[in-house]
C-alpha cells in the first residue's frame, strides 16, 4: 500500500512538472491575438536573456509579414524567426521598431539578413545610431554576457518618419502613429484599425514597473490619453500580458503618482535607495521590474 501511495505521488509530481513546463514554454511562444496577428505576451521571469520580458509580434498580410520589434540579441531574434516560420512561410517584408531600446531592436540584424526593411520614428533612428554601438559594447552593464550577445550587430532603420506612416500589406492596413515624447522621444504605436488592435510598445507596461529614464512624464500622459480616445479593444504592451484601456488608465495613474512622489522625496534627500524604497511602498504592486525604480530615480530625479 505504501509503495502504491509513493508511486501515485511520483506520478502526480511528474505530471505536474510536465504541465508546468508546457505552460511556461507556451508563455514564450507566439500567442494568437486575432486572425493573422500574433505576439509574445506575458513573459515571466523577465531576465536580460529573455529580453527583459519584452513583447514582439507579427502581422501577416496577403503579401507578406510585418514584424513589430526584434528582441535583445541575434540569438533571441533567431528564436523569434523560428516561431514565425512555424506559423507562416511568407516573406518578412518590414520590421517596425516601436522605439530604440536594446530589448526591442538588437535583433534587427537577423531580420535585415532576410531582406526586411526596418522602420522607426526619425528621433529613435537617430538615438539608435548615437547609442546603439556603445550599448552593445557595454552589454555586461545590462546583465548580458558575450555568449548572450554572440553574433549580435546593430542594424539601423532604413526608413523613418515624423508623425504618421501607413503600410499597406495586401489586405492589411497598418498605421504607425507618433504622439510625442513619451517613453522615448521617438516611441510609436502600431495600429490595426480594422481589427481594433494596438501594439503600444513601451508606452504601456502592464504588470511591470516601467523604465522612465528617457521619458517625458507630461507628454507620456498625453500619449496615454490619446490611446484612450482610439477605437481599440486589444492592446499588446511593450512588456506584460494582453491589455485593454483599463491598463492604459492604470499606467497613467502610475506615472503621475511616481513623478509626484519622486519629486517630493528628491527635494529632501539624495539617497536613491531610500527614495526608491519609499516609492515602492506607495505604488500598486507590480510583479516584474522592481529594480527599475532605483534606475529611474538615479537617472531622472537626482542631481548629477
Amino acid at each position: 500500500m505504501k509503495r502504491l501511495i509513493v508511486f501515485r505521488i511520483l506520478v502526480f509530481v511528474f505530471i505536474s512538472f510536465l504541465l508546468f513546463s508546457q505552460i511556461a514554454f507556451a508563455a514564450e511562444k507566439l500567442t494568437k491575438i486575432a486572425d493573422s496577428v500574433y505576439s509574445y505576451v506575458d513573459i515571466k521571469n523577465s531576465t536580460p536573456q529573455k529580453s527583459y520580458g519584452a513583447n514582439a509580434g507579427i502581422i501577416i498580410g496577403k503579401d507578406g509579414i510585418v514584424v513589430i520589434d526584434t528582441l535583445i540579441s541575434a540569438k533571441e531574434a533567431r528564436r523569434f524567426i523560428r516561431d514565425i516560420r512555424a506559423i507562416s512561410k511568407k516573406p518578412i517584408k518590414y520590421v517596425i521598431n516601436t522605439h530604440y531600446h536594446l530589448d526591442h531592436t538588437f535583433g534587427n540584424s537577423e531580420f535585415a539578413k532576410l531582406g526586411a526593411v526596418i522602420i522607426s520614428h526619425i528621433n529613435d533612428s537617430n538615438n539608435l545610431k548615437a547609442q546603439g554601438e556603445t550599448a552593445l559594447k557595454n552589454a555586461k552593464n545590462y546583465g548580458l554576457s558575450k555568449e548572450d550577445m554572440k553574433g549580435t550587430k546593430i542594424a539601423y532603420p532604413a526608413l523613418s518618419f515624423n508623425d504618421r506612416m501607413e503600410i499597406a500589406l495586401g489586405d492589411q492596413r497598418i498605421d504607425l502613429i507618433y504622439t510625442g515624447h513619451s517613453h522615448t522621444d521617438g516611441s510609436i504605436t502600431v495600429y490595426l484599425p480594422d481589427k481594433k488592435i494596438l501594439f503600444s510598445g513601451d508606452i504601456l507596461f502592464t504588470g511591470y514597473h516601467p523604465f522612465i529614464g528617457d521619458g517625458s512624464i507630461g507628454e507620456w500622459v498625453k500619449a496615454l490619453d490619446h490611446i484612450m480616445t482610439m477605437n481599440v479593444e486589444k492592446i499588446i504592451p511593450g512588456h506584460g500580458p494582453l491589455s485593454n484601456k483599463k491598463d492604459i488608465q492604470d499606467m497613467k495613474d502610475y506615472l503621475i503618482a511616481f513623478d509626484k512622489k519622486a519629486k517630493e522625496l528628491a527635494a529632501k534627500s539624495n539617497d536613491a535607495e531610500y527614495i526608491a524604497s519609499e516609492i515602492k511602498k506607495s505604488l500598486p504592486s507590480r510583479p516584474e521590474g522592481a529594480g527599475l525604480i532605483l534606475w529611474n530615480i538615479q537617472m531622472k530625479y537626482l542631481k548629477k
